[in-house]
């Protein structure tokens, strides 16, 4: 198994998780689960394989990748009421997910050549549209646009590193763990230390 094929499972694998989470606040039934751990799953991957013109989906190569969704569901669908808090659960492994998918969408973009600008754009895609599917889908607020949240910018972060790591001489494992860890750690402060960015505040129109 390739890093980013094995990339890609852990991303699937723990998307997928949140999804069917989700799932479990709406209270859908088990086929439910697996179509939204699905969506969660591979949404931001096919986005990006489609604008990147793939010569395949990447889940169209390899339908393992929706077998291993659809076992996370069923996991959740079985053991969600376990968890004392799914709202938080669902944050922290959102977090742990948008850690795996950034460097996956690196290191596809990177795989065929593109440029810079493409390869950022890439990581954030594949970090972060799936989600945002997912919680759209249920009608639920959308982690990436709620109020002064890092998040696109965790992503955007993370893979930038990517590139400046290799700026630097590091080998493409280190350059997307480096991205990974920083699209995490970014993450994090936001979850628990509520760290922000600033946000619009409109004035009233002078007289």
């Amino acid at each position: 198994m390739t890093p980013l094929i094995a990339l890609d499972y852990a991303s699937v694998f723990v998307f997928a998780l949140t999804g069917a989470l989700v799932a479990s606040r709406a209270q859908l039934d088990l086929i439910g689960f697996i179509f939204i751990a699905s969506l969660t799953a591979v949404g931001g991957g096919t986005l990006r394989d489609i604008l990147l013109n793939r010569e395949t989906v990447f889940w169209v190569e390899n339908p393992w990748i929706i077998a291993v969704a659809a076992l996370a569901a069923i996991i959740v669908f079985f053991t969600a009421h376990l968890l004392e808090s799914r709202a938080r659960s669902i944050i922290w492994l959102d977090a742990a997910a948008l850690a795996v998918a950034v460097p996956a969408g690196v290191a596809v973009a990177l795989s065929l050549g593109q440029t810079n600008t493409i390869v950022v754009i890439m990581g954030i895609t594949t970090g972060c549209f799936g989600g945002l599917m997912r919680d759209v889908v249920c009608n639920e607020v959308p982690l990436v646009l709620k109020q002064g949240e890092l998040y696109v910018t965790c992503a955007l972060v993370g893979a930038a590193s990517a590139l400046v790591a290799q700026q630097f001489g590091l080998s493409q494992p280190q350059s997307l763990l480096i991205c990974g860890g920083a699209t995490f750690i970014l993450r994090a402060g936001s979850i628990a230390f509520g760290w922000r960015l600033p946000v619009y505040k409109s004035f009233p129109p002078r007289g």
